[in-house]
């Protein structure tokens, strides 16, 4: 490779990186708008494993608002980062496949309108598929594998002396 195809390369990770940052950070901060805009026009997310619904980047971040307003705190944090870049039209690059891991935790919210605990904290794996547009990175399909969840228990008892 040349170092100008190598600096592209670099660049575009990092454009793909940013994506998936600002992924989490929607989702996090229940910044739909901004979720939306990350998505090609046909876009698609599917968060059935985790007892969601699949289909387009506004019906999902409808269904999002909703399903995570009993949930104040939010912090997706996604590792793990794989980027892929493959070949769309005989052009190497147009298109990216990210695959990521995830720890979710969040925190219900309590009777009287503020954070309780305990938390709820699931985790997996996602796999994005992205597209280079003229706007930059946009994702075409978010998949959302979840492989576990911890949901509040009962109170533990103290310790016995």
């Amino acid at each position: 490779m040349t170092q100008r195809v190598e600096l592209a390369t670099v660049m575009d990770r990092l454009a793909v990186d940013e994506v998936v940052t600002d992924y989490a950070a929607a989702v996090d901060d229940g910044d739909w708008e901004a979720y939306q805009r990350l998505f090609t026009p046909e876009g698609r997310a599917d968060y059935r494993s985790a007892g969601g619904i699949e289909g387009g980047a506004g019906k999902v971040a409808s269904w999002l608002a909703e399903s995570l307003r009993v949930f104040p705190m939010r912090q997706h944090l996604i590792v793990n980062r794989r980027v892929r870049f493959e070949i769309l039209e005989q052009d190497t690059g147009d298109t990216a496949r990210v695959r990521a891991d995830y720890v979710n935790p969040m925190r219900f919210t309590a009777d009287g309108g503020g954070p309780a605990a305990p938390d709820l904290v699931c985790g997996g794996r996602y796999a994005f598929g992205l597209l280079r547009t003229r706007e930059g990175w946009r994702l075409t399909e978010v998949v959302v594998a979840e492989k576990w969840r911890r949901l509040p228990g009962p109170e533990e008892a103290p310790a016995a002396d």
